[in-house]
């Protein structure tokens, strides 16, 4: 009689454990795991989730914290590489993301485009030394870090091209004279004006945008959507300003 209480007890014990464990594991899953950009992006894209009601007041403070949560909003943020951001979501790491548009272009990642952001806005653009003049009839030496980018825009133009794959300094290129354009990133233009560069061409905006993960946004899709509608407001107030 004394085991079989004793096995009774124990299985009832096993049971609540098993009851716990579902428990925690269904409230970490209820979790959205948000990866952010590191530096100045990343910090105005956090602002507006902040302001859209989902922060989390530790990562405003001074300390070696990689991972921040909000567990009574259920968010949980951390920091990574910009570049690093779209694999992140695209292998399930993070729920949600933000990611550059120049990332998303070159990459491909197999993630879903929810919003632009209207934050981080730029242009992918063609540059050149001034004055320059491109002989068709000459293979087009194209210096650049976005390999991918410029190989698709000059194929729509059925170019021919060699793409000299660099990892920064690209305006040095047609400088030294090491290529005749570079494809790159431009804000301001300040950068190719010093060096007596332009640019000549546009190739497409570039500004922040809010990605997920695929499966994630099929099961967690009202908690992805009520975060995107969130921003998106932050965003129309913006344009509105």
């Amino acid at each position: 009689m004394g085991k079989n209480s004793s096995a009774i007890g124990f299985a009832v014990y096993l049971d609540f454990l098993e009851r716990f464990e579902d428990k925690n594991a269904s409230r970490k899953d209820s979790f959205i795991s948000v990866a952010l950009p590191k530096g100045r992006l990343g910090e105005k894209v956090y602002g507006m989730f902040e302001a859209a009601g989902f922060d989390c007041s530790s990562i405003r403070e001074e300390n070696r914290k990689l991972i921040f949560e909000n567990k009574e909003k259920a968010v949980r943020f951390f920091w990574v590489k910009p570049s690093d951001v779209a694999i992140y979501v695209e292998r399930g790491a993070a729920d949600i993301g933000v990611a550059g548009k120049d990332i998303l272009e070159e990459y491909k990642p197999e993630v879903y485009e929810l919003l632009d952001l209207g934050v981080g806005q730029c242009r992918m653009a063609v540059a050149a030394k001034k004055g320059f003049k491109d002989d068709p009839a000459k293979t087009l030496r194209v210096a650049t870090k976005f390999s991918n980018i410029a190989h698709s825009w000059y194929a729509e133009q059925c170019r021919d091209i060699d793409i000299i794959h660099l990892n920064g300094s690209i305006e040095l290129a047609p400088i030294l004279n090491l290529s005749d354009v570079i494809v790159d990133i431009v804000e301001t233009g300040k950068t190719l004006l010093e060096n007596d560069l332009e640019p000549i061409e546009t190739i497409l905006p570039i500004s922040a945008r809010l990605i997920a993960n695929k499966s994630a946004f099929q099961f967690k899709k009202d908690k992805i959507e009520t975060i995107k509608n969130g921003l998106n407001e932050q965003t129309q107030a913006r344009n509105k300003i």
